[in-house]
């Protein structure tokens, strides 16, 4: 997962009548811009020139060259991208390898009997990382069969239709222009001796397990890593200097997590490190209470932001908003009509999935006639931790502001497979309601498989399904996901806002 998207939900679904009138100004704009550039096609070395090999990069280039469009790529480090490789496949293979300390300890309550398991920091590095090598030549094989030219270079803008690739030190003409270059981690706050710890990315660059780790974050990404580490045996301290861990989730639900995880971990919430020293082989942690942790690895986890820097958009008038991204109307156009920008470096929704729609969106309207636009409104989305969190629409708070009144439906319950195992565990499932039209506007879950079962949900959420939908389907016995369509009682009623 790459953050939460926690968009509107009044003014219809996916087909509503205003995605017609943005494809329709789409187009219109498409068809004068084509009249205004077609005496500068026959300079072009190409027709588009994507700077980015990531997710979004690569499916744009790929369904741009097969509406026929010339395609040039340029990435300067693998393709692939982020979530390939070294991001959300990595990490997730990651994820599996620490969830199976639990699997072990809970096979004694159903017979099994197993002798203590050794774990193997090379091996599980050695398998992952030939698993991203394969998906990485997949990639590259892929863009050779659409006929895309992929450069392993630098590339960086020099006009509106003109683009430098540094290491060959050549010029390159493009009609359009693509900016897909994602995020890279943030390590903030700075502080005295901030060089020796790492970000995420160094995190699959690590050749020995640590004995000892501190991760310093509260968002998706340090508890994605905090829960892998401490499963995987290492003495693991998250540290956040929020009162509660993962803000934007719904609070309860972020609030169970960090239940969960002060079982798993030390965690420290309300507290920041203030430097960092090498301590012979290991590194010493102030923290701001004066205390000192003495840890193998820090992990630095705090956020990511628009890779943007050296880019060149200042030489052609794209300024960045408050965040450090990009900006782009509903199709990726930046304010220069031939230059167009999807995925993380955008803004809008960090997410791999979405960078991969947006690119699609792009290279229809673009090059295959076929405009439309990516509705951003209904995003489903999970937190790899462990336990698994699941989300989709308003979380309770955002909904209490949205809506005049909503209903709250709750479960929260022992999952059957730990009554054998003694496993200490509960799942949390919530569903709210817009009580005046009985529309579904958020579901969250938390447990097992969560990010599962909110790919499920997510359809019937976006399709606009009410509450009566859900009651009328018939439940699948015995399962977690049960109880998302078993809920008839609203756990708490909330009034209308300003009253009560």
């Amino acid at each position: 997962m790459a953050g939460v998207v926690d968009g509107g939900l009044r003014g219809g679904h996916h087909m509503a009548a205003g995605g017609g009138v943005r494809a329709a100004r789409i187009r219109k704009r498409m068809s004068e811009t084509e009249m205004s550039e077609s005496k500068m096609v026959e300079s072009c070395d190409v027709d588009l020139f994507v700077i980015g090999g990531g997710s979004g990069g690569v499916r744009a280039a790929r369904i741009a060259a097969g509406h026929g469009a010339k395609v040039m790529l340029a990435e300067e480090y693998r393709v692939g991208g982020t979530c390939v490789i070294r991001g959300c496949v990595p990490k997730k293979l990651m994820v599996y390898a620490g969830r199976f300390t639990d699997e072990f300890e809970d096979a004694a309550g159903f017979g099994w009997r197993l002798e203590k398991p050794r774990f193997d920091w090379a091996a599980l590095k050695r398998s992952r990382d030939a698993e991203v090598a394969r998906l990485e030549a997949i990639y590259g094989r892929n863009l050779a069969g659409a006929g895309v030219e992929v450069v392993a270079d630098r590339a960086v803008i020099e006009d509106p239709h003109t683009v430098r690739l540094v290491g060959a030190d050549r010029t390159v003409r493009a009609r359009f222009i693509l900016i897909a270059t994602g995020a890279t981690p943030v390590r903030e706050p700075l502080i005295p001796g901030a060089d020796l710890a790492i970000d995420s990315n160094g995190v699959f660059e690590l050749e020995q397990q640590p004995e000892r780790i501190l991760v310093v974050g509260g968002g998706y990404i340090a508890v994605e890593f905090a829960g892998v580490f401490a499963g995987l045996g290492s003495k693991t301290t998250l540290l956040h200097r929020g009162k509660s861990l993962l803000r934007g989730f719904d609070p309860e639900i972020a609030a169970a997590l960090g239940e969960a995880y002060a079982k798993r971990m030390d965690l420290r919430l309300e507290q920041t490190v203030e430097r960092l020293e090498r301590d012979g082989t290991a590194i010493r942690a102030t923290l701001s209470g004066g205390e000192s942790l003495t840890v193998d690895c820090v992990l630095v986890a705090t956020g990511r932001r628009p890779n943007v820097a050296g880019l060149g958009l200042e030489r052609v008038g794209i300024d960045l908003d408050a965040r450090g991204a990009i900006p782009v109307e509903a199709d990726s156009r930046t304010k220069v009509p031939s230059i167009y920008a999807v995925g993380d470096v955008n803004g809008r929704a960090a997410l791999t999935p979405v960078a991969i729609r947006e690119g699609h969106a792009f290279a229809d309207t673009v090059f295959g006639r076929k405009p439309w636009c990516v509705d951003h409104r209904l995003i489903a989305t999970a937190v790899f931790s462990t336990p698994e969190i699941g989300v989709i629409g308003h979380n309770e708070d955002v909904a209490r502001r949205c809506y005049e009144a909503i209903d709250v439906y709750k479960a929260s319950f022992r999952p059957m497979k730990a009554t054998l195992s003694g496993r200490d565990e509960r799942v949390i499932m919530k569903v709210l309601v817009d009580r005046a039209s009985d529309r579904v506007v958020g579901v969250h879950v938390l447990g097992p498989d969560a990010g599962e079962i909110i790919q499920a949900v997510g359809i019937a959420v976006t399709m606009g399904a009410t509450k009566a939908d859900f009651d009328r389907t018939i439940a699948v016995h015995p399962t977690l996901g049960e109880e998302l369509v078993t809920m008839r009682t609203p756990f708490v009623v909330k009034h209308p806002v300003g009253v009560g």
